[in-house]
């Protein structure tokens, strides 16, 4: 394994972790599902040069619009959160509750 591919893993894990055992706010969480979706998407704009190919592939573009229109979706969240309860803590959110 080299360099490369342990700081793309290394990456990838820290921040699913971050997502695992700090979820008290709302923009936490959401900042972890980014540097996740980052660390996806450098690894898969580095996967043609690795492996030499002649030509790039369409699947990083894909995924940076796919990253966009989540966080577009989880800032829509995080502000519809705030103005309704008050604050972004997780644990005010009751998914039961319509």
């Amino acid at each position: 394994m080299t360099t490369l591919h342990l700081s793309f893993y290394s990456a990838f894990v820290l921040s699913s972790l971050g997502l695992a055992f700090h979820r008290t706010h709302l923009i936490s969480a959401l900042l972890c599902l980014e540097s996740m979706m980052l660390s996806m998407y450098i690894a898969l704009a580095m996967w043609p040069i690795q492996l030499q190919a002649p030509s790039s592939t369409l699947l990083p573009m894909l995924m940076l619009t796919f990253s966009a229109c989540e966080a577009g979706t989880g800032l829509a969240l995080l502000v519809a959160s705030t103005r309704t309860h008050g604050s972004d803590h997780l644990h005010n959110f009751n998914l039961l509750q319509c």
